[in-house]
């Protein structure tokens, strides 16, 4: 199976080894009212472990009606740059209405949120580009110890470990390219 993710060539220091390694530190808490253990993330696929976070709740709806919940609970593995309810919340009103009426533009908007692979934080740091399911790359820079996509959308959150791939929260909304 050819390897989707572009390569950097430019070597990385060793501070941003340390950068990767503590990006890859994270812990999630589950709340259960039933008073049973809650399941650890790592054990739900991408959609469980977004609908647990509770600050998905826009990206996860907008996948419902793209028809894209099955792709994202399947076996995988795959890696959801996942924007947050406030970064749709920035998004003109317009425009989600216009994504909503619009199955195949939502879609390719959703879509080109998703890597094919389980590209965690530390291989992310080493990577100038990725290919997502949408076709088309995101570029990829690492600034200040921070990882942004497109230039301006920043990770803010790493390696959200789920059964099926990674989750790594964007503070933007991607749009792809149009063609």
């Amino acid at each position: 199976m050819p390897d989707t993710i572009a390569r950097s060539k430019k070597p990385l220091g060793l501070a941003l080894a340390g950068i990767a390694a503590a990006a890859a530190v994270l812990t999630v808490s589950l709340g259960n009212s039933s008073g049973a253990a809650a399941a650890p993330a790592a054990r739900q696929n991408i959609v469980g472990t977004a609908a647990a976070a509770g600050q998905f709740k826009t990206l996860l709806s907008l996948a419902r009606r793209a028809g894209l919940v099955g792709a994202l609970s399947g076996p995988g593995p795959l890696t959801l740059f996942a924007p947050t309810d406030a970064a749709f919340e920035a998004v003109p009103k317009a425009t989600l209405r216009r994504l909503a009426g619009n199955r195949s533009a939502l879609r390719r908007v959703l879509l080109y949120h998703v890597v094919k692979g389980n590209v965690t934080a530390a291989r992310v740091m080493k990577l100038t580009s990725a290919r997502t399911l949408a076709g088309p790359e995101i570029h990829i820079q690492v600034r200040g110890g921070s990882v942004f996509l497109n230039g301006s959308t920043k990770v803010v959150k790493a390696d959200v470990l789920a059964g099926n791939g990674t989750i790594h929260v964007i503070d933007k909304v991607l749009l792809p390219p149009t063609s």
